[in-house]
């Protein structure tokens, strides 16, 4: 039995090979489908959103404090230019008032009363040695200076009527009262641009629709071209318009802000309505284009992966215009430059690329 044991142990051994776990794999790219960067002109335009906005539009204060006697004009009333829309009362206004006459009626009796003694003094001078030359100087001096101070008591008057017609609101334009914030017998004051204003008007007969244009846009839109725009309250509408301004500067969003002017003559239109905007392009202007599975998007950044010296480069890029097959980029690439086509996020910078 002993014997038959060592030959079966000897007979599996003989069999077994030994396993080389040693041996080095091959290192090999990764076969990938290659393209190429192309230069080419921007789609004829650009489709970007809009929102209407009021031609005019002014928040009314109060210049003086005082109670609101009567409103003219409510929500949705129709005035105007120079249209009295609202009164105020001060009591403590027409006080100041009686008080400002008086000093002026007294100042206006003291410099009557200065220039008599001029006068005078004047014709008596006509006798040699009957009025002193220091006399008549002093009653000159002392005539001038009733008569500035009467003339000072006059203006204070003319400012406190002025001030009194402060108590009439009038409409700067014509328009539309779209908001109405105070009734009769409320205090109001004169305010700043973050408190409640008595009013708002609106002129909504022409309407500016607004439109910001992104940064890598700015110097593609040909202001000379006219627009297509349709608005999301009225699908199948389309209308047409040119660009009748720009800010020629970017603002906090990097974008470049122009207005259309749109003509509201039935009034259907309102202030605040979405639109979509065809922005013409310049023709001569020319894009980089990658088609349009070769951008790899995640939660951090967009980028495509070119491919230089057979290995894998990841270039950041901004996405501009989308097509059906290729979008515009902005970034790190050439014209001619080759790409990954089917990208992921799999491949690292640095891999081999075949």
């Amino acid at each position: 039995m002993i014997c038959a044991v060592a030959c079966f142990f000897a007979a599996c051994s003989g069999n077994q090979k030994p396993v080389d776990l040693t041996a080095p794999k091959a290192a090999a790219g990764k076969k990938y489908q290659i393209g190429t960067v192309a230069e080419k002109a921007l789609n004829s335009s650009a489709r970007l959103p809009g929102q209407l906005n009021p031609y005019n539009e002014v928040n009314l204060f109060p210049k003086v404090n005082g109670f609101v006697k009567q409103l003219f004009v409510d929500r949705g009333s129709i005035v105007k230019k120079g249209q009295l829309l609202a009164t105020l009362e001060a009591p403590e206004m027409e006080s100041q008032l009686q008080a400002a006459n008086s000093r002026y009626l007294q100042a206006q009796e003291t410099a009557n009363a200065s220039k008599e003694k001029y006068q005078r003094l004047k014709e008596a001078a006509a006798e040699p040695g009957s009025v002193s030359p220091l006399d008549l100087d002093n009653a000159v001096a002392r005539m001038r200076s009733d008569n500035a101070i009467a003339q000072s008591e006059l203006s204070n008057v003319q400012s406190v009527r002025t001030m009194q017609g402060y108590l009439h609101i009038y409409a700067p334009f014509d328009g539309m009262i779209v908001q109405r914030n105070v009734s009769p017998g409320a205090l109001v004051a004169p305010g700043k641009s973050t408190d409640q204003p008595m009013l708002i008007l609106q002129d909504i007969s022409k309407l500016r629709l607004e439109v910001a244009i992104p940064e890598d846009y700015v110097d593609k839109v040909d202001l000379k071209q006219p627009v297509t725009f349709t608005f999301n309250a009225m699908p199948g509408a389309q209308h047409t318009a040119q660009i009748s301004r720009s800010a020629n500067a970017l603002g906090s969003m990097r974008s470049e802000a122009i207005e259309i002017d749109v003509l509201n003559n039935n009034g259907s239109l309102k202030p605040g309505m979405y639109a979509e905007v065809n922005i013409p392009m310049l023709s001569g202007s020319k894009s980089l284009l990658v088609p349009n599975g070769a951008i790899v998007r995640s939660t951090e950044k967009e980028y495509v992966i070119a491919v230089r010296d057979g290995k894998a480069v990841i270039t950041d890029i901004k996405e501009g215009l989308a097509g059906k097959d290729s979008t515009e980029v902005f970034g790190n690439l050439k014209p001619g430059d080759h790409i990954i086509l089917k990208a992921s996020d799999e491949l690292k910078d640095g891999d081999a690329v075949e």
